[in-house]
């Protein structure tokens, strides 16, 4: 599955649960929610979480945490901008000719 595919896949699965209905502003909530738990993730990752509340994980476990994290943040990004039907892949090809023009590449 092409990541055109996998928004359309993500707004019919958002849609049936009545999820989709949710406002932008609403939704730009969850991103934020979603970006924290990547940092989250990414401290465990670089620094640990010295937490007694917490139990140590294993560095599968912390990779496998912060995969999980970046893909929920992801469909985040891929719903709002479905929202305002923009397509995924445009908005991979415009960043890319963007990074090209800006740096002459």
């Amino acid at each position: 599955m092409n990541i055109s595919e996998h928004q359309a896949w993500l707004t019919d699965f958002y849609k049936e649960r009545d999820w989709y209905k949710l406002s932008p502003f609403i939704r730009l909530n969850f991103l934020t929610e979603e970006v924290g738990e990547v940092s989250q993730a990414i401290r465990d990752m670089e620094i640990g979480r010295d937490h007694p509340g917490e139990a140590k994980h294993t560095l599968e476990y912390r990779q496998n945490h912060l995969h999980e994290e970046l893909g929920d943040a992801l469909d985040q990004v891929l719903i709002l901008a479905s929202k305002y039907d923009i397509d995924a892949q445009d908005l991979l090809d415009a960043s890319e000719r963007k990074l090209k023009k800006r740096f002459n590449l």
